[in-house]
């Protein structure tokens, strides 16, 4: 079958086995077109799960972006991939009491007992990927949970393994229990997978945060264990793929040759570079990162003004090499669709 490139002209879809998704080039934005003006002086946290995910570390960067245009002050702690680091932070954000909390990249679940005390103090909590409800009103009195359809994304992951695999591929499956949205999204690819008629050779759970040691030990041992019937490696986020390449590479394993990883999110700039450059990563399903920073501020401002959550939810992309060549030097998934101008609009700035 032959390969089929995300980025098309504008207006253009791709289909990958049933699923359509938006091309990059968007002729409009398909998020709010109202909403109360910018709240006044207001100061909020980003407590970020590690910033060393790309993903985490993009959505950061968009929140920073729209804090500036309508205003605010940003504080930015970093858990730095520990529950004890992201408990540490939640003290500092208290004491800090700001109008507003982002929670960036960790189960709400992990942290119940100081997210319940953020909500005893009456400050307003808005989410990216905190756990599998998206939208408006999600578990712990958070206020929105910003996210792509992360059972579209593992799917449309999965579903490309398929497809390149000829419909057989022989998949490893890379998760992290500690949250429950990598259980769902790896249970949805394992799902996806047997389903379309392929082999879940191992459904492995490393922590992201160890992947720096994990992975390269791990990427051997699978080697040795599963040799050519290994052909394709889907993991819930890119990070895993940060680490794998010198493994393979130690092994004689063309960085396109098998097993080709593919990341059923986020888009980090890194695993852009791998794809652009055929080094052991051949796709992603990214999301709009930035685009969702600036989603955040907007459900922050609408939660300090007393106004309802918008109910947005914005939409993946399958980024390949084909469409990368086709789109320059970006190594992120930016939507050309005037959602800065957009929320500028509502906000009145």
């Amino acid at each position: 079958m032959q390969k089929r490139s995300f980025i098309k002209t504008l207006l253009a879809s791709t289909m990958i086995a049933g699923f359509a998704l938006p091309s990059f080039a968007q002729t409009a934005f398909d998020g709010p077109t109202s909403g109360p003006k910018a709240a006044e002086g207001k100061t909020i946290v980003v407590l970020a799960a590690d910033l060393k995910n790309g993903g985490i570390l993009g959505v950061t960067t968009g929140v920073e972006e729209a804090a500036a245009k309508i205003g605010w002050t940003v504080r930015v702690l970093d858990g730095a991939g520990s529950v004890q680091g992201r408990t540490a932070a939640f003290g500092q954000a208290m004491a800090l009491q700001p109008s507003g909390i982002v929670i960036n990249g960790f189960d709400a679940v992990e942290q119940q007992a100081a997210i319940e005390g953020v909500a005893a103090a009456g400050i307003p909590m808005v989410s990216w990927h905190s756990g599998p409800k998206i939208g408006c009103d999600a578990p712990g009195g958070i206020f929105a949970n910003v996210s792509t359809d992360a059972m579209t994304v593992s799917e449309v992951a999965a579903k490309w393994a398929l497809e390149d695999g000829a419909g057989k591929p022989g998949v490893i499956i890379f998760t992290d229990s500690t949250y429950q949205i990598a259980i769902d999204k790896a249970n949805r690819i394992k799902e996806t997978i047997e389903a379309g008629g392929g082999t879940v050779l191992e459904y492995v759970d490393t922590p992201i945060a160890e992947t720096s040691t994990r992975m390269g030990p791990l990427t051997t041992s699978l080697l040795q264990k599963y040799g050519a019937s290994w052909t394709h490696s889907l993991a819930i986020n890119d990070l895993y793929f940060d680490f794998m390449g010198p493994a393979l590479a130690a092994a004689g394993i063309d960085g396109k040759a098998n097993p080709k990883a593919g990341s059923a999110g986020d888009g980090s700039e890194a695993a852009f570079q791998r794809i652009r450059s055929g080094q052991y990563q051949a796709i992603t399903v990214a999301e709009p990162l930035n685009l969702q920073g600036w989603q955040l501020v907007d459900e922050l401002n609408r939660a300090v003004s007393g106004e309802a959550c918008s109910g947005y939810v914005t939409a993946p992309a399958l980024v390949t090499e084909e469409g990368l060549a086709a789109m320059g030097d970006s190594n992120s998934f930016d939507p050309q669709n005037g959602y800065r101008e957009a929320y500028a609009a509502i906000w009145g700035k």
